[in-house]
């Protein structure tokens, strides 16, 4: 299936390439991410294939489907920039791929508590300046501490695990329970657990339900100096919101993989240039503030099965057989 792949970088060319042609695709790729300007790229594609922060809102979608594509296969979980009511108007199928490493964003997360509570970070640029002085880093046990995982999903079940071996009492929300997950915590509401955990972790979909989920009225029901990590999506949180958190020391400790206006920044290099993002500048200054670049699904595992499933998708369709990973507008009612 001759398929136009958007925001591709050497590693999808590779990952992706090899697993297209094994799978017999024609897969060509394109490095601007897709939007309301480069949808004219696709025109004669039978399929896209976007990732996070392509724009497929009822415009582009509209544009694509009169280039002839049939069929949208994201690349990842989400699926929250495509407008489905009006890829089912334009008769275009939309695929995703659901779980490709929970391990991958899991330990990440878990890699962000560590570093913020060690100060890692710092002390990695102070011994390299020769400064070993220790004052600034003291840190605490994680073991006796209670952890909150906030959708307990396939990624939130193995963080929840990680943390329990750590020794942390592991407090869990969800809409859906997972009978898995009771094995290394306790389900409570999401008020419990933002009163009572020092350090918590979002792991949900981002739905108008869940936007800014953590917003002024959420930091001020949490238990003062809490850990904040977010791995799953940027705009489950209030940026501003969290900011305040930070000025006024209710948030003790920030961890982000992802930011809500990411689009503009992710997957770029920037460092020659200004950055005119002033609210995610201003998270920057903040001295107990870790942000990495949407990069907890970077792993070789990850990509791989990423590959793997899009393709089986790409296959699937072009058979005309079910599409197993499908996404359609009847999600957005549940």
């Amino acid at each position: 299936m001759q398929t136009a792949v958007f925001s591709a970088k050497n590693y999808d060319r590779e990952f992706l390439g090899a697993a297209g042609k094994a799978a017999g695709h024609a897969l060509t790729f394109f490095e601007p991410r897709l939007d309301r300007e480069t949808c004219k790229l696709a025109e004669g594609f039978s399929a896209v294939c976007p990732f996070v922060n392509d724009v497929l809102d009822a415009e582009v979608l509209a544009r694509l489907a009169a280039g002839g594509a049939r069929l949208i296969a994201l690349r990842c979980a989400g699926f929250n920039n495509v407008d489905l009511p009006a890829a089912a108007e334009h008769r275009l199928r939309v695929t995703r791929v659901p779980a490709y490493s929970p391990y991958a964003v899991a330990e990440h997360a878990m890699g962000l508590i560590l570093t913020l509570n060690r100060r890692i970070h710092k002390a990695y640029n102070r011994v390299r300046e020769g400064n070993f002085a220790l004052d600034g880093l003291l840190g605490f046990d994680l073991h006796g501490r209670t952890a909150g995982v906030v959708g307990t999903g396939k990624i939130g079940q193995v963080l929840a695990q990680i943390l329990s071996g750590f020794g942390c009492r592991v407090l869990l929300y969800d809409i859906r329970e997972s009978d898995a997950c009771r094995a290394f915590g306790e389900y409570v509401p999401l008020d419990q657990l933002l009163a009572e955990s020092d350090m918590m972790s979002l792991h949900l979909p981002l739905t108008p339900d869940t936007r800014h989920l953590i917003d002024a009225a959420a930091i001020a029901r949490m238990k003062p100096g809490v850990m904040l990590i977010n791995t799953s999506r940027g705009g489950l949180i209030d940026t501003r919101a969290v900011i305040e958190g930070l000025k006024e020391q209710r948030i003790g400790y920030l961890g982000l993989d992802v930011y809500e206006e990411e689009a503009d920044l992710f997957f770029e290099d920037l460092s020659s240039r200004v950055i005119r993002d002033d609210v995610f500048s201003r998270l920057l200054t903040f001295p107990n503030v870790v942000i990495t670049g949407h990069q907890a699904f970077f792993t070789r595992e990850a990509l791989s099965q990423i590959a793997q499933v899009t393709m089986e998708s790409l296959t699937a369709f072009e058979r005309g057989e079910p599409l197993e990973y499908e996404v359609t507008a009847a999600v957005l009612r549940k």
